[in-house]
């Protein structure tokens, strides 16, 4: 099961589509304002990814009975997608769901969104939610990665012997990490995107260089939501 979609939510649209013109280019971004029940709750602007699960119902109640938190009700929009979000067990939220169905046509002249080149889950109890994706959700984890300071990393793919397309670190320890998923958006040139964050009111900390010699930002926009950018 595999992520199919992303979406950000958030206090303001019209500065956040304005913000990630600016950094990401000529790409259709899905954003929504943040819910005031949500705000009430205390959430903060975020990026929220969508995994497509099929039976929407029954892997949210199976996620509910692992320790997840469902943060209102299953819902479906206007074009027929089903979703359910939910919180993770080590904190992270997360929308279980199913995609609407489309036809060929409708593809085909879909608008393109952010390129997702990597999925970065932050959690409270890495163990756990190994555990959890793995064991509801099929995903399958390779050797850890120990990077010293900054932590260890669990690299995963989405089915049995696929490519890996993300990982997980604990973050239990770190004050100044919050559990959430962090989508990493693939950008031509890290240096001229790092720019535009800072000019444009956004922070950024990094650059860091992957052993694969990718190189990332770790940003948050002006509104507070966390994101990265990878060239």
């Amino acid at each position: 099961m595999r992520f199919f979609q992303v979406l950000l939510r958030t206090s303001d649209v019209d500065a956040a589509r304005a913000f990630y013109a600016t950094v990401l280019g000529d790409c259709v971004l899905d954003v929504v304002p943040l819910h005031e029940q949500a705000v009430a709750r205390g959430a903060r602007p975020h990026w929220l990814g969508f995994l497509d699960v099929g039976d929407v119902d029954r892997a949210a109640a199976a996620f509910a009975e692992r320790g997840a938190t469902a943060l209102g009700p299953t819902w479906v929009n206007p074009e027929g997608l089903k979703a359910a979000v939910m919180r993770d067990p080590g904190g992270a939220v997360i929308a279980l769901a199913q995609p609407a169905e489309r036809s060929a046509q409708d593809i085909a002249s879909a608008s393109t969104g952010p390129d997702v080149v990597w999925y970065m889950l932050h959690t409270a109890d890495v163990v756990r939610a190994k555990a959890n994706y793995g064991e509801l959700f099929g995903w399958e984890f390779a050797a850890a990665v120990d990077l010293g300071t900054s932590g260890v990393f669990h690299p995963f793919a989405c089915e049995r012997g696929g490519i890996a397309v993300g990982s997980m670190t604990d973050v239990e320890t770190r004050t100044d990490v919050h559990p959430h998923w962090q989508f990493q958006l693939r950008v031509p040139g890290v240096d001229r995107a790092m720019d535009a964050v800072r000019h444009n009111g956004g922070v950024v900390l990094g650059p860091f260089t992957t052993e694969r010699g990718d190189r990332i930002a770790v940003c948050e926009d002006p509104q507070g939501a966390a994101f990265a950018i990878r060239e």
